[in-house]
């Protein structure tokens, strides 16, 4: 079905590219930049104009799951969608709080604090890709059971 590759799609992009952050990218930027001031500035570069991005891939999954739930004769998929969406509007709860609360604190963090806010940004971080990276799982193999 068409939708199930609209839902797949970004659930995967967003999967991955958690993935990668969490995995490469925070470690070892934190271990190249012998600076506080310059890993600030780096991690601010490398976040710059994401948030929309990461909204619009939001938008796409809980659209394309909430049409699924409407449209789908299976009914084993319309749970598996309706968990996946739940997990998503969940997930992008938190990447709302990252992006308008969290993100303009740091910036006017002290440099003693920078730490606190890099722990708890790596928290929501984990958070978001358990909730979006279970709901691709679980969709992924509802998609490929019913053929």
């Amino acid at each position: 079905m068409i939708l199930e590759a609209v839902y797949l799609l970004p659930a995967a992009v967003w999967t991955g590219s958690m993935t990668y952050s969490l995995a490469v990218v925070q470690p070892r930027s934190a271990g190249f930049f012998r600076e506080d001031d310059q890993l600030e500035e780096f991690l601010t570069v490398l976040a710059h104009g994401n948030r929309w991005r990461v909204l619009a891939m939001a938008a796409t999954l809980i659209a394309s799951a909430s049409a699924i739930i409407v449209v789908c004769p299976w009914s084993g998929s319309r749970v598996v969608y309706g968990i996946a969406l739940v997990l998503d509007v969940a997930a992008t709860a938190v990447f709302v709080h990252v992006s308008w609360r969290h993100w303009p604190a740091r910036v006017f963090a002290l440099a003693q604090e920078r730490p606190d806010f890099r722990r708890k940004l790596r928290m929501s971080a984990r958070a978001i890709w358990l909730l979006v990276g279970a709901g691709f799982v679980l969709t992924l193999v509802a998609s490929v059971g019913h053929g």
